[in-house]
């Protein structure tokens, strides 16, 4: 399990830092025309960005907190629970990966490097990143697993 959060939280970190070395803040690299760039965005707050235009002093500290104390959540319910299925596992692994990726960032930088742009015409899904991908797919296993059981 921890091995896998590993591997997430350093992609995640080396991902960034060649996006941040290689790319100029705001540019855009198309990958694929039409469907997928890379570029250099900075999110300074919660998932999809919201409240990244709000000016408040207290913004970053209330993301630590709140992302520290859902992370020990988290591994206290890990150790409570004994017998977790596969899936949940990794679920579970993915998300912790990610979400001590991104609360690095918060704590170093006060803001969080995104920089995979998927869209479809004029329809931008929010930057995203390497840690984001994990959470998201992890949280699908979990949620995979509580619905179809095994």
């Amino acid at each position: 399990m921890a091995l896998i959060a590993v591997a997430v939280f350093v992609a995640d970190q080396v991902s960034k830092s060649m996006v941040i070395h290689r790319i100029p803040e705001h540019a855009v690299v198309p990958v694929i025309p039409g469907f997928f760039n890379l570029t250099n965005s900075k999110n300074s707050g919660a998932v999809f960005g919201m409240f990244s235009d709000s000016a408040v002093w207290w913004k970053t500290p209330l993301l630590v907190v709140v992302s520290l104390a859902l992370l020990i959540t988290v591994v206290w319910l890990v150790v409570q629970t004994q017998n977790l299925h596969w899936a949940t596992r990794i679920g579970i692994s993915l998300v912790l990966g990610g979400a001590l990726a991104n609360l690095f960032d918060r704590i170093r930088a006060g803001e969080v490097e995104d920089f995979l742009d998927f869209y479809i015409r004029n329809y931008h899904w929010y930057t995203f990143n390497v840690a984001d991908s994990a959470i998201v797919v992890g949280t699908g296993f979990i949620i995979l697993q509580v619905l179809v059981g095994g």
